[in-house]
């Protein structure tokens, strides 16, 4: 039987045997209520590991950050964010449909190409235009193949809201991947943003969940901004085990990107396939194809028992994580390698 290689996302893991007997013997109560012990023990650890005064554990990244926008925000304002950023691209134009804040996206936000003229978009505070009140940053950056933005970067963003009286949400989905690329303590990057949300269901390989970080008064108003939005969760302790497993999985990223780097290095001498080497620095590696379509090569992988992803009409992304071996990522490449072949032929 043709075993399948999952290289679509880092959220396609499953939940260890150790998650599984933490979530079996997980100590519950009603979390709406501020009850479930679990639950409280692990927003109590997350908001330690980030340093910041408080957390709340919130279904998925994207209700954590559109409750970060929610939150920071009132109704008729805008957020800056990067023009690839995960807010904008990915979460169904939420800040627009529940929070009533327009997104203004910024092309290099993250890098100090754009970082010089940040500034020339902060809204002049005329009556027909929307006040600036957030920037949202992103770190790793999803769309740009998982790169990394630098505690510099962000301080110069951080120091520069400061000055205008804006907030700074950072949307660390794989924050732990960034700062294992960078070789620093993840407190580097959370130092500058006045809220952080990570994942415990990506790379960390939580069945599902993610955490959402701040002042305690931010995370308070956040708590009951998920309620109105849906997310109290109930006896969610059972969900909550797992995170408290994931919490200990962050020094196993660096696996993820060595695989990641394997792939991204084999793959670079296929005629046919291009990769810019250098913005393989976490776990993604997005590839180029030449003569044939993204969802083309997607579909002939996928019958080879290689499952990828589409980024664009020519690009294709590989996401390594804890449930792919290097035997794994090996065996990918030589399908890759039949495959492109084969077209070329």
């Amino acid at each position: 039987m043709l075993k399948t290689i999952d290289l679509r996302s880092d959220t396609v893991t499953k939940p260890s045997q150790l998650m599984r007997e933490a979530m079996m013997n997980a100590e519950v109560g009603d979390d709406v209520y501020g009850e479930d012990p679990t639950v409280n023990l692990l927003e109590e650890r997350a908001a330690k590991i980030v340093d910041k005064e408080a957390a709340l554990f919130v279904p998925t990244g994207s209700m954590g950050n559109q409750l970060a926008i929610m939150t920071h925000c009132e109704r008729g304002v805008e957020a800056i964010c990067d023009s690839l950023a995960h807010v904008y691209h990915y979460e169904m134009a939420a800040a627009a449909m529940f929070s009533g804040v327009q997104l203004h996206p910024v092309d290099n936000l993250h890098n100090d190409l754009g970082l010089g003229n940040l500034k020339d978009h902060f809204r002049d505070p005329q009556s027909f235009f929307p006040r600036t009140r957030l920037i949202c940053l992103e770190n790793t950056l999803n769309r740009d193949g998982g790169t990394v933005m630098r505690p510099e970067q962000m301080a110069a963003v951080y120091r520069l809201a400061q000055e205008y009286g804006l907030s700074v949400h950072l949307d660390g989905a794989r924050i732990f991947n960034a700062a294992l690329y960078l070789q620093c303590d993840v407190t580097d990057l959370t130092a500058y943003a006045d809220s952080v949300m990570f994942c415990l269901s990506k790379g960390l390989g939580a069945p599902v969940g993610s955490i959402l970080a701040g002042p305690k008064d931010f995370i308070a108003q956040a708590r009951r901004n998920r309620k109105a939005m849906g997310g109290g969760m109930r006896q969610a302790g059972i969900l909550a085990a797992a995170g408290l497993v994931a919490l200990n999985n962050t020094a196993l990223l660096i696996h993820d990107h060595e695989k990641a780097r394997h792939l991204a290095a084999e793959l670079s001498t296929v005629p046919g396939l291009k990769i810019d080497l250098g913005k393989v620095q976490t776990n993604m590696v997005m590839v180029e194809t030449e003569n044939m379509t993204a969802q083309e090569f997607v579909e002939k992988l996928s019958a080879q028992g290689v499952l990828v992803g589409t980024a664009g009409k020519f690009t294709v992304r590989f996401v390594t994580h804890l449930d792919v071996s290097m035997e794994d990522i090996q065996n990918a490449v030589e399908i890759i390698k039949e495959v492109v072949a084969y077209k070329n032929a």
